[in-house]
């Protein structure tokens, strides 16, 4: 009796560090079975990020393009900025919201290191954040020309990021816009 005392105690949290470890590590991000990827992206409740930028409309927005939630407090995010200056200089359309960010820093945070955004929003309440089921930033959605998240990743791209995992959906989602004239269009 005193061992079965001793060990229930000890295999219980055996157990239960397996199921977390399975849980966190069961599937990279990206792939398949990600619950937002395919789904339509939802009308977010965002406001305007301030005078002298483009305002972001999820409703509005012509696809494709990338959405990033990202915030000057956010050290990954000063990290992955010189790629989305790369990218943006490229030609990529890439919208930005920011998360849970006081306006006057995200406004330095871009005076400083340069706007890769075509057009932004604020997310002060992290409800977009909430409805994308995003749980920190930064985080990047490939949105296609039908309004269709295709691709998402939680994380600093990297350039081999980029290249490996997000660059091959995003030349499919250039070449399905191309094929579809509404999906250029941006219709939903």
């Amino acid at each position: 009796m005193n061992r079965l005392v001793i060990w229930a105690p000890l295999a219980s949290i055996a157990v239960l560090l397996v199921v977390f470890a399975i849980a966190l590590t069961g599937r990279p991000e990206g792939t398949p079975g990600d619950p937002m990827v395919g789904r339509e992206l939802p009308d977010l409740p965002v406001t305007d990020f301030g005078e002298g930028f483009a305002a972001y409309d999820p409703v509005t927005a012509d696809g494709p393009y990338l959405l990033n939630f990202w915030a000057s407090w956010c050290a990954p995010c000063r990290i992955e900025h010189p790629l989305l200056m790369e990218l943006a200089g490229d030609g990529v359309t890439i919208h930005g919201i920011t998360y849970a960010d006081r306006p006057e820093n995200a406004r330095a945070f871009l005076a400083e290191l340069g706007d890769p955004f075509t057009a932004l929003a604020a997310d002060h309440e992290r409800r977009a954040a909430l409805e994308l089921g995003v749980t920190g930033a930064p985080e990047t959605f490939i949105i296609d020309g039908e309004g269709v998240i295709r691709a998402r990743w939680r994380g600093a791209i990297t350039p081999e990021i980029w290249q490996q995992r997000l660059e091959p959906v995003w030349r499919t989602v250039l070449e399905d816009a191309e094929e579809s004239p509404d999906a250029a269009a941006g219709a939903r």
